[in-house]
């Protein structure tokens, strides 16, 4: 199909009718638009990403700034909330597909991020397709049958917010004066440019979570486009509002200053727990003296996790911004009872926790849990919206904290064939354009399966990844593995996909044996999604 695009804009997908409607010629001026005032100081962005990673690699570690004291130690606050913000106890995720975004909307859940990011595979059609179901349900038209089944939205429904992807992806399809456009304002502009005054005239507003930020110049750079769109789009400044996941471990050392970048158009902090292990492994993926145990070991009570949650809950209060807890990867467990009150009393456990700490919200990943979440909050808030009145000056957290890396052991052959396991199962329902797995009664997403990769390649490289039996882990040891736990994952999937999973074990080998540590497992993976996508026309 031919459309009308801006000057020097390519597209170089195939465009199926239906996605006409999304790629108008306004709304890709306005993408065209961001690349052009924006894509130079992403790239300068992501270009000190990779020197401080070489810096860290080095030995330097993370503090807070001097440069930015007097931010940290200002009175300021961040904007007021609006309304429909103002009520996040639990909040549900899942991708932007046609079913979830209803059963989310639906589920009883105050809050629904629908998500182009981690439990989503971009491919093209993905991503279209996506615009297209939530164009549909801010206008409340979203609809479908399967199975004899009829599916619609409710009367009411949770608020809407939206992740587009991070600042290292791209969007390979579109093409700005030669150059690929940043993925996550490619998904911002067009949900942004279709929706924003339909919101607003239904009382709420754009909404948006953003992720995998590494400092506040990044956040900066967000509210920047921000500010551009709503006037391209003819929005009053500070409508849109935005919660910023801090799931890297450079950023718990800027949130104050995150949230002073986006103070008008901030809608607090999100702590993004599974991302956020993976980013400690990354960053302190050389450093001999650094190794975590079991990734089943690493939960929230650890000290550097502890840490780190209580000083992103103690900072959002202060400035007068919600504190939204991260995710419980449990869901509910079919035919075994004792298994599933199991899965039922972990996220109980985790959301009462969160509660009694003081968050105002939790996320959860499934429509099943979201009355047990909301159980563990109503206990502790009543009839309140948030707790943002409870102020934590009883915490005291300082850089050290955030990098008391505990426990090391046990490490153990169970964790490490889990890894292994994941990983592959994972990389090969991304790879057949599936981003939200559930592996072992657990959603897994794309921030579980890089904690999988990584710890296997640094717990290879560390004279600390022993296992508790005495075996050091080794390229070879991984090597041998692979095939069992391959033949595993084809057997619990069955005969579908098959091509997918062989490929997903040779990258996952190629990732976790290589001498260089690829950064995103997404990266690479996404130029393989092309010849898929393609054959899908």
């Amino acid at each position: 199909m031919a459309l009308d695009l801006p000057q020097g804009m390519t597209i170089t997908a195939p465009i199926k009718p239906e996605h006409e409607s999304i790629l108008t010629p306004d709304a890709l001026a306005l993408v065209a638009k961001l690349h052009r005032q924006f894509e130079g100081r992403r790239r300068e962005l992501l270009a000190a990403r990779v020197q401080r990673a070489k810096r860290l690699d080095a030995g330097e570690r993370p503090d807070f700034l001097a440069e930015t004291k007097t931010i940290r130690e200002g009175d300021w606050t961040i904007a007021p909330l609006p309304e429909a913000l103002r009520r996040r106890r639990v909040e549900i995720t899942g991708p932007a597909e046609r079913k979830m975004i209803i059963n989310a909307l639906n589920s009883g859940a105050d809050s629904y991020m629908t998500d182009f990011e981690d439990s989503n595979a971009p491919n093209w059609h993905n991503q279209l397709d996506g615009q297209i179901h939530l164009r549909a349900a801010v206008r409340r038209e979203l609809a479908f049958e399967q199975n004899g089944k009829s599916y619609a939205l409710n009367d009411t429904i949770a608020t809407l917010q939206v992740r587009p992807r991070g600042w290292h992806l791209d969007e390979k399809h579109v093409l700005v004066d030669g150059q690929r456009v940043s993925g996550g304002l490619f998904d911002f502009a067009l949900f942004l440019f279709h929706n924003a005054e339909e919101q607003l005239a239904r009382g709420a507003g754009p909404y948006f979570y953003l992720p995998k930020m590494e400092s506040h110049l990044e956040a900066r750079l967000w509210n920047d486009a921000f500010i551009a769109a709503q006037e391209s789009v003819g929005v009053p400044r500070g409508t849109i509002r935005a919660t910023v996941l801090i799931e890297t471990i450079v950023a718990a050392f800027e949130m104050d200053e995150i949230l002073y970048e986006l103070r008008e158009h901030s809608a607090g902090l999100n702590a993004g727990r599974w991302d956020y292990i993976f980013s400690a492994i990354k960053k302190f993926k050389v450093d001999r003296e650094f190794c975590l145990a079991d990734r089943s070991q690493i939960t929230m009570t650890v000290p550097f996790m502890r840490a780190y949650a209580l000083l992103l809950l103690k900072t959002c209060h202060r400035r007068q911004a919600p504190a939204i807890g991260g995710m419980s990867a449990l869901i509910p467990i079919k035919n075994d009872p004792v298994a599933n009150e199991k899965a039922l009393s972990g996220v109980r456990s985790d959301k009462a926790r969160d509660a009694g700490d003081g968050y105002d919200g939790g996320w959860v990943a499934h429509p099943g849990l979201v009355s047990v979440a909301m159980e563990e909050w109503v206990k502790v808030l009543g009839d309140r919206p948030n707790q943002i009145d409870r102020q934590r000056d009883d915490v005291q957290v300082g850089a050290a904290d955030l990098m008391a890396f505990a426990p090391e052991q046990p490490i153990t052959e169970t964790g490490l064939r889990n890894n292994i396991n994941v990983g592959i199962h994972y990389l090969g329902s991304w790879l057949a354009g599936n981003g939200c797995v559930p592996i072992h009664n657990l959603m897994e997403d794309a921030a579980t399966a890089e904690i999988s990769r990584s710890q296997v390649w640094q717990w290879v490289r560390s004279p600390k990844g022993v296992t508790v039996d005495g075996r050091k882990i080794d390229a070879a040891w991984v090597r041998a593995l692979i095939p069992e736990e391959l033949a595993k994952v084809k057997a619990s999937v069955g005969g579908g996909a098959q091509p997918t999973y062989e490929r997903a074990a040779q990258i996952f080998e190629q990732m976790c044996t290589s001498e260089d540590f690829v950064e995103f497992l997404t990266l690479p993976l996404y130029e393989e999604l092309e010849e898929a996508e393609l054959d899908a026309v």
